[in-house]
């Protein structure tokens, strides 16, 4: 009579290796270092430094000042109100000309028409370039004496310099980089949409047009929340550009441009800019965490 040795259902338990450990822990604790010391130590120090009046030079010189630099912000720095609605007029501009355009774009060459791929080249190399050199491209447009826009409408007017125009200059400026990177989004994520549901839309006699705006484009649901946050934050941290034209001022106040006048201008105000980047940081919070929370929801749905 034989006997079995019962088999454990247990599954063995596998332990890493000293050197494989190290490795893992290596993997951890480098990125959470970082992050922690790039991210969230300056984003906190920004938000202490907030409730301070400080030059910068000396820590023993931190005064603290409480709400003081919020209601200072509110009621007697006169570029603060003119630089929220810039970037309103910037979130709206961003949002219903190059991303629009972009998804037109994108739906377009999505039909793998001939030389598709020279035109998204064609249409994304500005998304590669530098804010300087985009600055200097438009320029050679937007010259008073010399720019090709004055040469043919016959013209010398200064697009950068008149505070009553240069806002939109800008937004042109900034469209023609923004509507390539839209493209390629919406692109990606046509790519992704099932070719049954356009197959099936076809067979009911829907129309191309009927089909993206009733089938497609809500299928498309997660890539239009994150154009949308995409749209909010490009418009709130607008800033290159601006910067290289005429360091925020004379008609192109937006937030950003004001954090870096008064942290690393003649002022340095840190405390002052810090209340300024906590008030950004907190508007775009709130638009981040909306976008999770749609992110979430649809995940925990079966």
């Amino acid at each position: 009579m034989s006997t079995t040795t019962p088999v454990s259902s247990r599954p063995r338990e596998r332990r890493l290796a000293p050197r494989d450990r190290l490795v893992v822990a290596t993997m951890i604790i480098i990125p959470l270092v970082l992050v922690l010391w790039l991210v969230w130590l300056p984003a906190l120090a920004s938000v202490y430094l907030s409730f301070t009046r400080w030059n910068g030079f000396q820590i023993g010189t931190i005064e603290w000042v409480g709400l003081q630099n919020y209601r200072d912000i509110t009621t007697i720095y006169p570029p603060f109100w003119p630089a929220i609605r810039h970037n309103l007029i910037w979130l709206v501009f961003l949002f219903f000309i190059p991303t629009l355009f972009g998804m037109f774009l994108a739906v377009i060459l999505d039909r793998e028409m001939r030389g598709s791929r020279f035109y998204q080249t064609a249409f994304y190399l500005p998304v590669v370039l530098s804010l300087a050199l985009i600055g200097f491209i438009w320029q050679l447009f937007y010259s008073r004496d010399q720019g090709l826009l004055n040469q043919v409408l016959g013209t010398q007017i200064d697009w950068y310099g008149d505070p009553n125009i240069n806002l939109w200059s800008v937004l042109f400026a900034t469209a023609w980089r923004h509507t390539g990177y839209i493209m390629l989004i919406y692109l990606a994520g046509l790519k992704g949409v099932d070719v049954s549901l356009r197959e099936a839309a076809a067979v009911d006699g829907a129309s191309e047009v009927k089909t993206f705006f009733t089938i497609i484009f809500p299928v498309m649901r997660p890539i239009n929340l994150i154009v949308i946050v995409i749209v909010v934050i490009e418009s709130l941290r607008a800033f290159d550009l601006v910067w290289i034209i005429n360091k925020g001022r004379n008609g192109l106040e937006i937030i950003a441009a004001l954090v870096s006048q008064n942290v690393i201008g003649e002022a340095t105000r840190y405390g002052f800019g810090s209340a300024l980047a906590v008030i950004m940081m907190i508007i775009s919070s709130v638009f981040i965490t909306l976008y999770l929370r749609a992110v979430f929801s649809e995940e925990r749905q079966p």
